[in-house]
């Protein structure tokens, strides 16, 4: 009991009041019998208050609700429901034992509930880091009715939640890979031949192309079939994610792997409900996961529980092991999406006679970052002399990074310079471009 009883400051305000008026006695002897009486009747009100607060040994019940995972980057919203099992109303305040990754303890004042009402507080949390992150106790303090006495009650609602890769971003952009119908606006693309994948048989009809004519069939039934196709599927889609120590530059809290893995995780669903298998690769110095692609129903599972898992390595990572990976293990011409960061000319034309073998044997698609803070300053107006300088070498390192994106087109691979928050947006429609073209 001892341990959950408080004074309020109330208490400590009408204390100092009276201290004053014993001093003021020494002057005024009257006030002395006034102070007695202040500090008597103060006494017996605590006693009260305290009565009040502790004559309900379950005075109030607290519990938290959130899902068993977060996601990554994403607001994640928390519930704390309190219910007050007191006869009369009641002003508390809530203290919850966050994760120590958020640095804070969650604080709610001065939340007024009525007898038998139960009320919720919601909040949201933004994580910024994969792994567990583990919640601790809820303190609630409830103030007595005269507002001397508080009383803490602690319900032990330990639990520990996984951060995973950005999962709100999948039902997002669901709509991305089922429309089948461009919108208003949009730019029509070209389809280079036509698909090759066979559907079923058909009766001919004026308008069918004649070149799909069956003369088997038509043979057989003496009317002209033809031969229906549809969109090809089954193709083979890798992620390929750099976890080398350029990957751990910072952006908006996340770092630059936390946002590619992001997008890999979404773009793999994409895949997988344009019946393609989506599969995985990461590396650093050495390979460190492989995942081949399918697209069996575990398959995203298995990318989301593999992505959970990545660190950066802060290492160089070895191109030419990535490439003798890839050239044993993965036989069938595939679209390769390689997330990486070049932040310097001389760092890609290291890695450019890599690119150039993966991309004769596999379509690939290069995504790297545009560094946000770099294009401020090469946008901004300079004033002084050092500021001259400074937006010299901004636009120095903005231009190698255009001239990046031209060097990989002289070399027939294709490529995506993005910002890190509209990364998922423009890889997936460059993905759904390429799969209209039919170039995979």
């Amino acid at each position: 009991m001892l341990k959950s009883f408080y004074l309020n400051n109330r208490f400590y305000y009408v204390g100092f009041a009276s201290a004053a008026m014993f001093i003021c006695s020494y002057f005024i002897a009257v006030l002395f019998v006034v102070a007695v009486a202040i500090v008597a009747c103060l006494l017996i009100a605590l006693l009260l208050d305290a009565v009040v607060l502790y004559s309900n040994k379950n005075g109030i019940y607290a519990s938290r609700i959130l899902d068993d995972r977060f996601s990554l980057g994403d607001d994640n919203k928390i519930i704390i429901e309190l219910k007050n099992s007191y006869s009369f109303p009641i002003m508390c305040t809530v203290l919850e034992e966050l994760p120590y990754q958020f640095q804070t303890v969650q604080e709610h004042r001065n939340i007024s509930i009525n007898s038998g009402e139960q009320k919720d507080i919601s909040y949201s949390l933004r994580p910024v880091k994969r792994g567990e992150y583990h919640f601790g106790n809820i303190n609630v303090y409830v103030t007595g009715l005269l507002h001397l006495a508080e009383r803490r009650y602690t319900f032990s609602k330990e639990k520990t939640i996984k951060v995973y890769p950005s999962v709100m971003q999948l039902k997002r952009y669901e709509l991305m890979a089922t429309a089948s119908v461009q919108d208003a606006g949009m730019k029509r693309m070209r389809k280079l031949g036509h698909s090759l994948e066979f559907e079923h048989i058909k009766e001919y009809v004026r308008g069918d192309d004649y070149r799909t004519i069956n003369w088997l069939a038509t043979a057989r039934r003496g009317d002209f079939m033809v031969n229906n196709y549809t969109d090809e599927r089954s193709q083979q889609i890798y992620c390929v994610i750099n976890k080398g120590r350029s990957m751990k530059m910072p952006f908006d809290g996340l770092s630059l792997l936390d946002y590619a893995i992001n997008t890999t995780l979404v773009l793999s669903k994409v895949a997988l409900l344009k019946q393609d298998r989506a599969g995985l690769i990461t590396f650093g110095e050495n390979m460190d996961s492989f995942i081949a692609a399918d697209k069996k129903q575990v398959q995203i599972n298995a990318i989301l529980e593999t992505l959970y898992k990545q660190q950066t390595d802060f290492l160089e990572p070895d191109y030419e092991k990535l490439f003798s990976v890839i050239r044993n293990r993965i036989t069938q011409r595939s679209l390769l999406v390689l997330f990486v960061n070049f932040e310097s000319f001389e760092s890609f034309q290291r890695v450019l006679p890599s690119l150039k073998h993966m991309a004769h044997y596999h379509l690939l698609l290069v995504v790297f970052f545009e560094n946000t803070e770099v294009q401020k300053l090469s946008e901004g107006n300079a004033a002084t002399l050092e500021e001259v300088y400074i937006k010299t070498i901004a636009d120095k390192y903005s231009y190698e990074k255009k001239f990046i994106v031209k060097e990989l087109q002289k070399n027939g691979i294709i490529s995506i310079l993005s910002t890190p928050q509209k990364l998922t947006v423009n890889t997936i429609n460059k993905y759904l471009e390429l799969k209209q073209r039919q170039s995979i």
